[in-house]
């Protein structure tokens, strides 16, 4: 354990950004599978769902808990599935 004030501070405010992060990345694994499903079904409201990957996966990068490449690239790859699905 931290002896140092602004150690023990520091290991504080990682708790949270650990259990803020998490969340994040939770729901959009979430919304991803959510959005692969529709595209295998061939579901009527399926580019609603990839939308909302989409906002998930943006809100993910302006969060810093996905690069924005890593972003672009999962949103390309649900884009294809979906598109070919159609």
């Amino acid at each position: 354990m931290a002896n140092i004030k602004s150690q023990m501070k520091r290991n504080r405010q990682n708790v949270v950004r650990h259990a803020r992060n998490k969340a994040v990345r939770s729901e959009l694994k979430t919304r991803i599978k959510q959005t692969l499903q529709a595209a295998e079904t061939g579901d009527d409201n399926a580019a609603e769902v990839y939308r909302a990957a989409q906002k998930r996966i943006d809100m993910a990068v302006s969060k810093g808990v996905l690069d924005k490449k890593t972003a672009a690239r999962r949103k390309s790859r649900l884009a294809k599935k979906l598109n070919a699905s159609s």
